[in-house]
């Protein structure tokens, strides 16, 4: 048996996360956030032990290394991890191994442990089956910058989910000031282009459509409008609720 697979590309602030929860939802999908893979190995590698204050002072030697990659791919082969929308609470749960990841994998903390696994080239290899055996298991919605290029090249909708740079940031202000944390436009908008610049023009997997992909500029658009959109380009390509 085939399940159904949408997916969501495109640049960070452009909205695909709020879209991509809302489909999952409307469609009874799992969830793929492919942002937080990385941050997910990070974090079970540190709690196997793997990660050493040796990784983070460059300390290794090649044996060590080469050790300390075969482990940290190990992990990842053995892997089972679902995204799954939690219509009671409204929050998506994180299972692995079928069981609930309490941890807050967003702090800064994680993101050290993700920066030093994402650096091994077998490690990525390991990730983009576990991304793919996701979509044996139930319905799919793949969020991230290439699904519908290399992780599911036969996607059965592909979305890509654009805006201006001046409207990702300007998103992006407004979220900051209702965190009342402090906000400088100019720096978040350089900030934005250069990441923008990097992903466009990157030799691996570059941010860009693919060919079948429905093409949605979000700049002028509500979530609403956007939603609305996508749902019925996906109910033309057969995907019903």
């Amino acid at each position: 048996m085939t399940y159904p697979i949408i997916t969501i590309d495109g640049p960070s602030g452009a909205g695909k996360g709020t879209i991509a929860y809302r489909l999952a939802k409307h469609f009874g999908f799992n969830l793929l956030d492919s942002g937080a893979l990385y941050r997910i190995v990070g974090l079970l590698s540190f709690k196997h032990g793997l990660l050493t204050d040796k990784v983070f002072t460059h300390e290794f030697n090649n044996d060590e290394q080469r050790e300390f990659e075969q482990a940290v791919c190990q992990l990842t082969q053995n892997l089972t991890l679902d995204f799954v929308v939690n219509t009671n609470t409204e929050q998506v749960e994180i299972l692995v191994n079928g069981v609930l990841l309490q941890d807050d994998i967003r702090n800064e903390t994680v993101g050290k442990y993700a920066s030093k696994v994402a650096t091994l080239p077998s490690v990525r290899v390991a990730l983009l089956k576990v991304q793919q055996d996701m979509a044996l298991r139930s319905g799919l919605v793949a969020d991230g910058r290439d699904m519908g290029t290399v992780v599911f090249p036969e996607a059965d909708v592909k979305i890509f989910l654009t805006a201006s740079s001046v409207a990702r940031a300007n998103r992006r202000v407004k979220q900051l000031d209702e965190a009342g944390k402090p906000a400088d436009f100019e720096a978040i908008l350089a900030q934005i282009n250069a990441r923008d610049e990097q992903d466009q023009n990157r030799t691996v997997a570059p941010l860009k459509p693919a060919d079948d992909a429905l093409v949605v500029d979000s700049s002028a658009l509500s979530v609403d409008e956007v939603f609305e959109q996508v749902v019925k380009f996906c109910q033309q390509q057969g995907i019903e609720a």
